[in-house]
């Protein structure tokens, strides 16, 4: 009787997730990955609802191309490794299209320009560059194309966080002297959040050129057709210059 209750159980696992594997395959809901530590380009608000502008522009894509997404929350260390095996089908989180990014993944049309820049203390004076800060500690969130730019400057002593805003916080606690962000994200530290209004500074100009993509599995055409018409949709119409006005200006 035992073996007869295991060998039934194994068939109606089997059998569910067979049923699993064929829901999902069929599903035509794109399930799309998101770091929600962004702000103001994806992040949880208050009242603990992700929000932001990749997430307003996900969604205006979504009506205009006629498809149905998911959003999840996914932490960025390994995003990039849960969209090769499947577990979502792209990935929109400040994402900066580059080469070695290229030959493992496909990138939509660009959507942003966002270049990185340096961050300081209102009070910090003599620094107009990353050149300025050689011998000093600058905070970067780790794996970030902030991160891979530092090694350009040697002589800047780098110190990497599991978030962004890991190192703006040392930065007011005096434990780095500067932190190299995306540029977008540099404006909501130094100017929409009121923790540090007043007390931080961005200093000179983006020292890089960095377009943001949406990324897809290395070989998907047809979803990466289906995300362009939709981004040349709300590019067409305005709606991106309109999120854009109202998250990033």
């Amino acid at each position: 009787m035992k073996k007869l209750s295991i060998i039934v159980l194994v068939i109606a696992l089997a059998a569910s997730a067979s049923l699993f594997a064929a829901g999902a395959e069929d599903s035509d809901t794109i399930v799309i990955a998101s770091d929600a530590t962004w702000p103001p380009m994806e992040y949880i608000d208050t009242n603990g609802d992700l929000v932001g502008f990749d997430i307003d522009m996900l969604n205006a894509m979504a009506e205009a191309g006629g498809l149905t997404i998911e959003i999840r929350n996914t932490a960025w260390d390994g995003i990039f490794a849960g969209l090769k095996n499947g577990a979502y089908d792209a990935v929109c989180s400040s994402v900066t299209i580059t080469e070695e990014r290229q030959a493992e993944m496909d990138f939509t049309e660009p959507y942003i320009n966002a270049g990185q820049i340096l961050i300081v203390k209102q009070s910090m004076s003599g620094v107009s560059s990353l050149d300025d800060m050689s011998g000093m500690k600058v905070g970067v969130q780790n794996g970030t194309t902030g991160d891979f730019a530092l090694d350009d400057y040697p002589d800047v002593i780098r110190k990497a966080y599991d978030e962004v805003g890991f190192a703006v916080e040392d930065l007011m606690n005096g434990q780095v002297d500067g932190v190299v962000c995306d540029s977008i994200v540099a404006s909501d530290f130094v100017l929409a959040n009121e923790a540090y209004s007043g007390k931080l500074k961005i200093v000179g100009e983006p020292f890089t050129d960095e377009f943001f993509g949406i990324a897809v599995q290395k070989g998907n055409s047809e979803l990466l057709a289906k995300l362009n018409d939709s981004l040349a949709a709300i590019k067409a119409s305005g709606k991106l210059d309109e999120l854009i006005n109202t998250w990033l200006r």
